[in-house]
């Protein structure tokens, strides 16, 4: 629950003690931030009666009210609240920022409190969203700024490098600890992250990340998401991960509202590891497991719903009215999963998903041009392919042989044209130009040292458990560089003159253009081994491979 664990503990901090009825004024993030965290029912046990946009038009005065404020300290909120302040609804006001506040803005909300209402102001540092124990992200607006040279759109470049330093260094206060920061060496703007961190921990703000020091500082790494181009093109077979590639998850919500036959109480679905046990417990279960655990959860309901109309007596009756509300909880959640269930197993089914998936898993995976080039051939000719997955393997195949073949690449880039698609089919030169091997610093494909294709070798000669889920994200090796002390300096170097020596406990990796699910998997089994080392995922979004498809156009106007 760490992560998750912290933002609900400045929520509860921030409603519990403050008695009496409440409304709960946010901002457009502060209200995700707070939904990932807590659900509406605790909010309500909290005495929370309203919930505000604090850009909201003024109503009827409700002095009765206490008036909780929860926002990003940006110029926009504290105009918003200057006019709250200024113009009171409520009996008293609790100002609460997400980040730290600057002295000028303090300064101006002293001014406007001329009906001396404000009680508090304070610094909580949920400035992220904490989506899972181990997984946060920012939901930044305009993800494709994290791919274009500063220069193309200046204004915006710093507005989105300044979101992720305010999210980053949120992340550290709230987990107390002030890391040695390192970053990808090939990557502008991971450097230019790296060092505007390093600049506010240890110039700007030094007092305020002045926590007791560990034997082996915290690792703060910040890599860019064009090292690995790989992960969020793949299609997914584990539940989370599944679900965001082919319906979507927003906050931890997926909306069903377009997908035909859905019941109108589940046209929107919360999906919380810390809400749903069974989620919990399958979110990084393959698609096969799933179904087996589906149906021995819609089994154990039936047994219960079955000994529930077996009611003879008033005992009976009084044990039922008890059980009713969790009977209904259970009742809805299986109902939730199930539908989630159908809908994917229809998708998989429609766009023939099975035998894409071991394309792109090869093409992953395993060197063999010829026979790579033949099956992404005959899979673009089938007619039942769709736009997006026709994409995906030729980008899958421009990447892995770029190189080696680039007269097929080519030949793949024109046979696209002759399909119509909503998809440019330039898009996949525009991949190349952002994170082809000229722009890469890992070993995406494990063939670049002689460590690496022996590693590669073993696992060959090993075997799968699965050859749909073979992959493995860049992520691992590079944890696993960090666990063994090989992450080469060269390539990661550290900012100023923090070193590490040993094994850190706490590792953050921060990647710049997007996380995906696949490499949350990969963070949660590695921390459920036991190893010693406590490894946090963030990033600027969560990629899905249409998302990502969206960045590279968004870059593509630009060149």
């Amino acid at each position: 629950m760490v992560l998750v664990g912290a933002v609900r503990d400045y929520l509860n901090r921030m409603l519990t003690d403050i008695p009496g009825m409440k409304v709960l004024i946010l901002d457009a993030q502060t209200v995700g931030i707070i939904s990932v965290a807590m659900s509406q029912s605790e909010l309500l046990q909290k005495e929370v009666f309203l919930v505000e946009k604090v850009d909201a038009q003024s109503k009827d005065a409700m002095g009765h009210l206490k008036a909780v404020t929860f926002l990003r300290p940006t110029a926009e909120n504290i105009q918003h609240l200057k006019r709250h302040l200024t113009n009171p609804k409520f009996g008293e006001y609790h100002l609460f920022f997400s980040n730290i506040l600057k002295k000028a803005y303090i300064q101006i909300l002293a001014d406007s409190d001329e009906h001396d209402l404000v009680q508090q102001v304070q610094e909580f540092f949920a400035d992220y969203f904490a989506i899972d124990p181990f997984h946060f992200t920012l939901n930044l607006s305009g993800n494709h700024l994290c791919m274009l040279p500063t220069v193309a759109d200046s204004h915006n470049s710093q507005q989105a490098c300044d979101r992720m330093l305010d999210g980053i260094a949120a992340v550290f206060l709230s987990l107390k600890k002030r890391p040695v920061i390192r970053y990808q060496r090939s990557s502008e703007i991971a450097q230019r992250l790296a060092q505007d961190s390093a600049k506010l921990m240890y110039e700007q703000e030094s007092g305020l990340f002045d926590f007791r020091r560990t034997e082996v500082a915290p690792l703060l790494l910040v890599i860019d998401r064009r090292d690995d181009p790989v992960t969020p093109l793949l299609n997914q077979w584990t539940y989370q991960a599944m679900v965001h590639e082919l319906l979507g998850i927003q906050d931890n919500r997926v909306d069903l509202t377009r997908l035909p036959k859905v019941p109108k109480d589940l046209q929107e679905v919360v999906l919380s590891s810390h809400q749903d046990a069974f989620f919990k417990s399958n979110m990084f279960e393959n698609f096969g497991d799933l179904g087996a655990n589906i149906k021995k959860l819609v089994d154990e309901f039936q047994q219960k719903a079955q000994s529930n109309q077996n009611i003879q007596s008033l005992e009976d009756m009084v044990k039922f009215v008890e059980n009713y509300p969790e009977y209904r909880k259970q009742h809805g959640n299986v109902s939730k999963h199930v539908t989630m269930m159908t809908e994917l197993s229809r998708i998989v089914d429609e766009r023939q998903l099975m035998a894409i998936s071991q394309i792109e898993q090869e093409l992953a995976c395993t060197a063999g041009q010829a026979a790579a080039f033949e099956a992404v051939l005959t899979q673009l000719n089938n007619e039942k392919t769709s736009d997006i997955d026709r994409l995906r393997i030729v980008m899958l195949y421009a990447l892995r042989y770029e190189r080696e073949s680039p007269q097929t690449v080519e030949q793949l880039i024109t046979h696209l044209r002759s399909w119509p698609s909503k998809y440019k089919p330039g898009l996949v030169h525009t991949l190349l130009r952002q994170a082809g091997f000229d722009k890469r610093t890992g070993d995406l494909y494990g063939n670049r040292d002689l460590f690496n294709k022996a590693r590669n070798m073993a696992r060959g000669l090993k075997g799968v458990e699965n050859v749909y889920t073979q992959h493995q994200p860049l992520l691992a090796q590079t944890i696993e560089s960090i666990m063994r002390g090989r992450l080469r300096d060269i390539d990661y170097p550290f900012v100023g003159n923090h070193f590490q020596q040993g094994r850190p406990q706490d590792v953050v990796v921060f990647i710049v253009g997007g996380t995906t699910y696949e490499e949350a998997r990969t963070v949660h089994l590695l921390n459920a081994t036991q190893t010693g080392t406590r490894v946090i995922l963030g990033g600027s979004v969560v990629q899905n491979s249409s998302s990502f498809l969206n960045d590279l156009e968004e870059v593509q106007r630009f060149q």
